[in-house]
């Protein structure tokens, strides 16, 4: 063997040591909850924790995404299926626990989590780099195009928490309290703004972004009943909030906000259904998807409104016109919802059923392909990042 070949495959063994790249857009993460279940009058049984996981999934096969790993952290079907996020450049993924479980007497009741877990996407399985404090009861999550900043909606706390990502360094630069519980957040594309999602009040609070420092910039935008999802069209001109209502038959809306207009302002509400909490825009900007529940969970298996399954509502992106186009069938108790990098493909977290449903994406007709991924747990959050 010549000098020069040694070189080269000592070159090469070198680089088979180091954590292979992850393709852009490929990983999903999921939360998987163990903690509760529900009866058959849709009430919630809080169980011995311990169990949870959270599942790590390649996406490179638009088919049918494969897991890569799986990492024993808690997490928690209180609040958005929004408490983990990926960077951009698929290096870390940020988890959030909204409670833990602790003894009540002979039972186990919730109290207010403080932390958000790092994990290194690089590897393979991926790693828990670490665990930093953020706030009391964090719950969704927004990681900007740029990758260096995050936002924690805390909703015990009532605050946005705005950290730094450096790396596998992730540290808290600021924080805002908005007056009222939050449950999520999202940046807007260019990074110096967000929108916050006020439960309680129904409500969606405007935040500035300047110099590491967060500001609310009154006033709030009244929406629909109960917010507790936002997202933002590739283009930041049109944010979309889904309003989960009460989850008793009677339909909900998703709001359309008109981010162009100064102040921003809500110029439309869309009925889509009976309990929408899962949402998400396509990459391509032309269609968007509100997943609702249906009664699949939180209703009584002998009540006029409950269904087995939940389904997924097509919205067409029109501009500024938002129209609602079909609806699609999934699994019980639908949470977390992706698109595919591309647009082509998306995913549905279905809670009961511990799977994913496999959607077609054809311009803007979804169709089910009847492909379920089992999963190591109940599918309480979902994210990747498709843009």
């Amino acid at each position: 063997m010549t000098r020069a070949l040694v070189t080269v495959v000592m070159f090469a063994l070198a680089l088979s040591q180091v954590a292979p790249a992850v393709v852009y857009g490929q990983v999903i993460v999921v939360g998987n909850d163990e903690k509760v279940i529900f009866d058959d009058r849709g009430q919630p049984v809080f169980v011995a924790p311990g169990n949870d996981n959270v599942t790590f999934l390649d996406m490179s096969n638009r088919e049918m995404p494969v897991v890569i790993g799986t990492l024993p952290l808690p997490n928690s079907i209180f609040g958005p299926p929004t408490n983990v996020a990926v960077t951009p450049d698929q290096r870390l993924a940020l988890i959030s626990n909204a409670v833990n479980w602790v003894r009540d007497g002979d039972k186990w009741k919730s109290e207010p989590d403080t932390k958000l877990h790092v994990v290194d996407l690089r590897t393979r399985p991926p790693r828990h780099v670490r665990s930093i404090e953020v706030g009391k009861q964090p719950s969704g999550i927004s990681i900007n195009n740029a990758g260096d900043r995050a936002l924690v909606a805390c909703r015990e706390d009532k605050s946005v928490v705005l950290l730094s990502i450096q790396g596998e360094a992730v540290t808290v630069l600021d924080s805002v309290s908005v007056g009222d519980p939050v449950v999520h957040v999202t940046f807007t594309p260019d990074g110096r703004r967000a929108l916050a999602a006020k439960f309680v009040h129904h409500r969606v609070a405007v935040l500035e972004i300047a110099n590491d420092k967060l500001t609310y910039a009154k006033p709030d935008m009244t929406v629909g009943l109960k917010p507790i999802n936002i997202d933002i069209t590739p283009d930041g001109k049109l944010a979309l909030v889904a309003n989960v209502g009460e989850v008793d038959g009677d339909v909900d809306t998703v709001s359309v906000i008109d981010l162009e207009a100064s102040p921003p302002r809500v110029i439309d509400h869309v009925v889509v259904g009976d309990g929408p909490e899962g949402l998400a825009i396509s990459p391509k900007g032309d269609i968007a998807v509100a997943v609702l529940i249906r009664g699949s969970a939180l209703a009584p298996k002998n009540a006029w409104f409950y269904n087995r399954n939940g389904s997924v509502i097509v919205l067409k992106l029109d501009g500024k016109k938002v129209t609602r186009l079909a609806e699609v069938e999934v699994g019980g108790l639908p949470e977390g919802v992706v698109f595919s990098p591309d647009g082509g493909y998306l995913y549905v977290g279905n809670f009961h059923d511990k799977d994913l449903s496999v959607l077609k994406v054809d311009g803007t007709t979804v169709t089910n392909t009847g492909k379920r991924l089992t999963l190591p747990g109940h599918p309480a959050s979902m994210r990747g990042r498709s843009r």
